[in-house]
C-alpha cells in the first residue's frame, strides 16, 4: 500500500498502530509487538468489535508513506564514525532484523519501533534531485557519504521505487566518494553503476554478515538474504571489481560469536578484502524488543545472553559512550576482538579499505546552464 505524505509535518503527525488483534499475523517480522514510542502520551490497544473479518486481513502489511524531502545530506560529529555525512532515503527497515539499533529513530515519526519500524515505511521520493542541487552549492566541500548508516537502503521496497538507484547514478555524475553499507542482494542490479565508480577509486562497498546458520537468520533478521545469498553478493561484486569489507554487525556474545573464524573465512572465500565488527547494541526500545525475541527464539540462551551483553556493556543494557558503545569492554569485549584480529591476519583481511578519492568531484553540467560554458 502507498499512501502520499505531503510534509514531515503530517508524518509526525501519526500516531502508533495499536497491540496486535487476536489472530493478527505478524508474519516473517522480527518484532513480536508494537509499543508505543517513547514519546506517546497515548497507549493505544487493539480490541475486536466482533465483526467478521477475512482471514488475509488478518496478515500484518507492509505500507508505504512518502515523504517530500527538504533536505537530502544528513551531518554528524560522531568520534565513532569514520563519515560525517549521508544520505537516507528510507526510513524504517522491512528486512526486520531485531536487534536494529535504528529502531528508536521511528519514535520520532510518533510510531512504534516494534512492528511499525518494519510495516510502516517512509520513502523520499525525489531525494536525488535535491542531493544534485545540495551537491552543487558553491561552499560544498567533497567527502566521503554512507549509505545505509541507518537503515537499509536496498531493502525490499527499493525493487519498486528505485531511490537508492537514483541517488547513486547523482554520486555517479558528480563523480563523488560514496560508501554503502547494506544486507539487500538489490544492490547487485546497480552493477553498472557502481563498477565504473570503483575503478575511478570512488566506492567501498560493505555487506553485513551476522550468521552462517540459515535458521537463526531467518528468525533473527526474517525479511533479509539469508547467509548463503549474501556470500554470493560478496562473490559478484569482487568479481566486477568492486572492493567489498564484509561486516561481521552485530556480533551477539553468547549467540554468534562462536562463528567469528568461520564467518571470516567464508566472506574471505567469497572475495571480500577487509572486515570488520561491531559489538551488539541495545539502544532504548531495542533492548525490551530484543529480549522479546529472545525468550521466544532462543529461550535456552536468552539469560546467557543477556548476562553476557551486559557484561561488555558496564553491567548495563547498552552503554552509549563514546569509544565504548561499538566495542564494548571487559573480558568477554577483549577476547571477541583478539580472536576477530587474529583470524583476519591469518585470512589476509585487512582492518581498513584504501581511502576514497575526494579530488575527482566535478558538479556535471546542467541543461540551462549557459553561464558554465564561459
Amino acid at each position: 500500500m502507498l499512501v502520499d505524505v505531503l510534509s514531515m509535518f503530517y508524518i509526525s503527525s501519526m500516531s502508533s498502530s495499536p497491540s496486535l488483534l487476536p489472530g493478527q499475523r505478524p508474519r516473517a517480522r522480527g518484532a513480536a509487538s508494537n509499543a508505543a514510542g517513547r514519546f506517546e502520551t497515548l497507549r493505544p490497544e487493539a480490541a475486536d468489535d466482533g465483526w467478521d473479518i477475512a482471514h488475509d486481513d488478518r496478515l500484518l502489511r507492509t505500507e508505504v508513506r512518502n515523504e517530500v524531502p527538504r533536505s537530502a545530506l544528513s551531518f554528524n560529529r560522531s568520534p565513532d564514525l569514520p563519515f560525517d555525512r549521508s544520505v537516507n532515503p528510507y526510513r524504517g527497515c522491512e528486512h526486520g532484523c531485531i536487534y536494529c539499533f535504528a529502531r528508536p529513530t521511528h519514535a520520532w515519526l510518533n510510531l512504534s519501533p516494534g512492528l511499525d519500524f518494519e510495516t510502516q515505511l517512509i520513502a523520499r521520493p525525489g531525494i536525488a534531485a535535491v542531493l544534485d542541487r545540495e551537491l552543487r552549492a558553491r561552499t560544498y566541500v567533497p567527502q566521503v557519504i554512507a549509505l545505509g548508516t541507518n537503515t537499509d537502503p536496498y531493502q525490499p521496497v527499493e525493487a519498486r521505487l528505485k531511490l537508492m538507484r537514483e541517488v547513486v547514478g547523482v554520486l555517479a555524475d558528480f563523480r563523488h566518494p560514496l560508501a554503502i553499507t547494506t544486507k539487500g542482494t538489490l544492490i547487485e542490479r546497480d552493477i553498472d553503476l557502481l563498477a565504473p565508480m570503483a575503478v575511478q577509486g570512488l566506492l567501498r562497498v560493505g555487506i553485513s554478515v551476522t550468521t552462517l546458520d540459515a535458521g537463526l537468520s531467518r528468525r533473527m533478521e526474517p525479511r533479509a538474504a539469508l547467509p548463503a545469498r549474501r556470500l554470493q553478493v560478496i562473490r559478484r561484486l569482487a568479481e566486477a571489481g568492486i572492493p567489498v569489507r564484509a561486516m561481521l554487525a552485530p556480533v551477539i556474545p553468547g549467540l554468534t560469536d562462536h562463528e567469528i573464524e568461520p564467518l571470516l573465512q567464508a566472506v574471505r572465500d567469497a572475495g571480500a578484502v577487509a572486515a570488520s565488527w561491531i559489538m551488539l547494541r541495545l539502544p532504548r526500545e531495542v533492548s525490551p524488543l530484543f529480549q522479546e525475541w529472545l525468550a521466544k527464539a532462543v529461550p535456552g540462551r536468552a539469560a546467557k545472553v543477556m548476562a553476557r551483553v551486559r557484561d561488555v556493556h558496564g553491567g548495563r543494557d547498552y552503554d552509549p559512550a563514546w569509544g565504548r558503545r561499538m566495542r564494548g569492554e571487559g573480558l568477554w569485549a577483549r577476547l571477541i576482538a583478539q580472536r576477530f584480529d587474529k583470524a583476519c591476519t591469518r585470512l589476509g583481511l585487512a582492518g581498513q579499505m584504501p581511502p576514497l578519492r575526494c579530488d575527482l568531484f566535478v558538479p556535471p553540467f546542467k541543461t540551462g546552464n549557459q553561464l558554465s560554458l564561459f
